[in-house]
């Protein structure tokens, strides 16, 4: 799954905001018992894995010059919440690159 955030912020600001946020992802899960890790494949991928419920979804950040892009591998059994993982990148992906 591929959810497109429009920005005009500058790669280096959005790293920056990424970098500096990434730890409130996990308060946008719902239930608030998920495990959030994330890391850099390199300086324009962040990496997520989410663990919530005894279920893992992968995923990354790609952050190009006018959009980021959230790539989610959302496993079969998980595809009923597609639409609203969809909504909740959007809401939530938003608010992490508002200046804080």
């Amino acid at each position: 799954m591929r959810v497109a955030l429009p920005h005009e912020l500058g790669k280096d600001e959005v790293r920056r905001r990424l970098k500096e946020r990434s730890h409130e992802i996990a308060d946008y899960i719902p239930g608030g018992m998920a495990q959030v890790e994330t890391g850099w494949a390199h300086d324009n991928c962040m990496t997520l894995h989410v663990a919530a419920m005894g279920q893992s979804i992968d995923g990354q950040v790609e952050i190009e010059d006018d959009q980021v892009i959230f790539i989610v591998e959302l496993p079969a059994a998980l595809g009923f919440i597609r639409g609203m993982l969809e909504g909740a990148i959007r809401k939530n992906g938003t608010k992490l690159l508002e200046n804080g």
